[in-house]
């Protein structure tokens, strides 16, 4: 067997290993989930669950979005489809909300790869002044059908410390 061969022969042993290491590595991280706090089955004859996950917001620690999604174990990308709901459960205070990225288009405060390329569920924080509400939304990275999966919700600052009266017109 000539050397060229030997070496074509080699890369692709290499390029299959890789991958075969990429995708058990999803597959074991993917059940290594410490914010799960349900996990439904979608029927016996399906690998596709529900999973509920709880994220306390990093910089608004008195806000929680459970966020459900759906992981298929044993594809190579979860489907697109996602549910967010976010509650005040503990104080909001004026200088959480003065620590965040007010711009239009926020701050992003959770990533999840969705597929073995390129594809994550993400959550962005944006403020609504004029509301005095935060919002989050959840969206995924890739387009499925015609267009970008995404869900919304909201928490409004209304009786919490960090909450200021509208200014006089």
């Amino acid at each position: 067997m000539n050397q060229s061969r030997r070496k074509t022969q080699l890369r692709r042993l290499t390029s299959r290993t890789a991958l075969v290491g990429l995708i058990a590595s999803g597959l074991l991280l993917s059940g290594c989930d410490d914010n799960e706090v349900g996990d439904v089955s979608l029927g016996l004859f399906t690998t596709k669950d529900i999973k509920i996950e709880s994220l306390i917001d990093p910089k608004v620690p008195g806000v929680t979005c459970h966020l459900s999604n759906i992981e298929a174990n044993l594809d190579f990308s979860d489907p697109s489809d996602m549910s967010i709901t976010c509650r005040q459960t503990g104080p909001i205070t004026a200088e959480m909300i003065a620590e965040i990225d007010t711009s239009k288009s926020g701050e992003e405060v959770y990533r999840k790869s969705k597929s073995v390329l390129l594809k994550s569920l993400r959550i962005r924080r944006i403020l609504d002044r004029d509301s005095q509400s935060l919002l989050y939304i959840a969206y995924s990275t890739k387009e499925t059908s015609g267009s970008f999966k995404h869900a919304l919700s909201s928490v409004p600052l209304w009786g919490s410390d960090a909450w200021q009266a509208p200014a006089a017109r």
